[in-house]
């Protein structure tokens, strides 16, 4: 996923902002590129391919950083030195939710046209 010039130039952001743990991450480029692959092909965590790790260690990665603000702060980052990744960042409002949660009609619900005897 990431080419090696995009992650010369993210790296030392990506350590920057990362949450400083007892023992560094495995393959951190990696286990981003998984996170990445998923989020670019709108898969399930349990979907992504075996070449870009285990699954569950990018998942995990990824919730982590979620809960500690570091998605933002790389973002902020990011934006800030205008570094161009070639990548899209989306949030929750620009992700089309699906036809149920978006209050379509549901099979048997009253106030559907029926043909009169």
């Amino acid at each position: 996923m990431l080419t090696d010039t995009q992650w010369a130039m993210l790296e030392p952001l990506v350590e920057q902002c990362r949450p400083k743990g007892k023992t560094p991450p495995q393959d951190l480029r990696r286990t981003l590129d998984a996170i990445l692959w998923r989020h670019e092909n709108g898969a399930k965590w349990r979907a992504v391919p075996a070449e870009l790790g285990p699954w569950w260690r990018a998942a995990q990665t990824f919730i982590r950083c979620a809960r500690l603000g570091v998605w933002g702060r790389l973002l902020h980052l990011v934006q800030e030195r205008g570094i161009q990744l070639g990548m899209t960042f989306l949030d929750g409002i620009s992700v089309r939710a699906h036809q149920k949660a978006a209050g379509a009609r549901r099979k048997g619900v009253s106030g559907v046209l029926r043909p009169q005897p």
